[in-house]
């Protein structure tokens, strides 16, 4: 990522008030292209209100979210859709009781062509050979496209929703909490999944608790505090108990980019 690469979606200033509360406090955010950017705050710092006005879910009060440089305006999730932003939420969005290939399809199925371009049927076959190929190309395992996504493990219910996300975005795909319920052997499934997402050059936000999970695959942290951007550093030049510091608010980035102890800098200012 070069200095001058232009963010495929960022935002600036977002403000976002319910009555006296303020749950995003003029943020700003930048994705860039191909990479997987894990935004991480602790509990009621803004960061699902920042993802649900970046996916269209809520509509900020002030400021601007850019696509490809281009401001816009989402209005609901729809709207994200139409810019090739997909969001995979923490309940995963799924029909149980529908098969695979319904479900990457849901909302957006397609239809044979029939006479005069009435009563058109399902054009199931194609959209499981579609679903088929996306899974294959993501490395998802499953027995069978036609099996009920009610009968698959938590892990590759998470992968259909992601892959239904990969198969549609073509800007951004946001992931909340994606291995939250699930055990070792299926996050590191998961994780290994975004990391082909990323491979097809396509960008991730990955909101996260899980410090492991957040150093082994991301590539920058975005860390937010207090409905704003306070950081965003490399797990490459920081540790994780220094991103711990500036979520908790014991650490800052000084004016070199230095992370230091917030009461040491005061205690400083004091005695000069």
């Amino acid at each position: 990522m070069s200095s001058t690469e232009q963010p495929t979606l960022s935002a600036r200033g977002l403000v976002k008030r319910y009555g006296r509360v303020t749950a995003i406090d003029g943020a700003d955010f930048d994705l860039y292209p191909g990479e997987v950017l894990a935004v991480v705050g602790d509990n009621g710092a803004g960061k699902s209100s920042l993802i649900k006005a970046l996916s269209g879910a809520l509509v900020p009060d002030e400021g601007e979210i850019r696509v490809d440089g281009k401001a816009v305006h989402f209005r609901t999730p729809i709207d994200a859709r139409k810019y090739g932003i997909e969001t995979v939420y923490q309940d995963l969005a799924v029909a149980p009781a529908l098969d695979i290939a319904s479900n990457m399809f849901l909302g957006r199925e397609k239809r044979r062509s029939g006479p005069f371009g009435l009563i058109r049927k399902l054009d199931t076959a194609t959209m499981r050979a579609e679903a088929q190929r996306i899974l294959d190309e993501l490395g998802i395992q499953i027995k069978s496209i036609t099996q009920p996504v009610e009968t698959l493990s938590g892990g590759q219910r998470q992968g259909v929703a992601v892959a239904r996300a990969a198969a549609f975005g073509t800007k951004a795909v946001i992931m909340d909490e994606p291995t939250a319920a699930l055990g070792v052997a299926e996050s590191g499934k998961v994780l290994a999944l975004i990391d082909r997402i990323r491979e097809r050059g396509l960008p991730v936000v990955l909101i996260s608790h899980n410090m492991p999970h957040v150093f082994e695959i991301a590539d920058r942290i975005h860390v937010h505090r207090l409905g704003r951007r306070v950081a965003v550093v490399s797990p490459r030049t920081h540790t994780m108990n220094q991103v711990v510091g500036l979520i908790t608010g014991a650490l800052r980035i000084g004016e070199h980019g230095d992370v230091e102890e917030v009461e040491a800098a005061v205690h400083t200012g004091l005695s000069g």
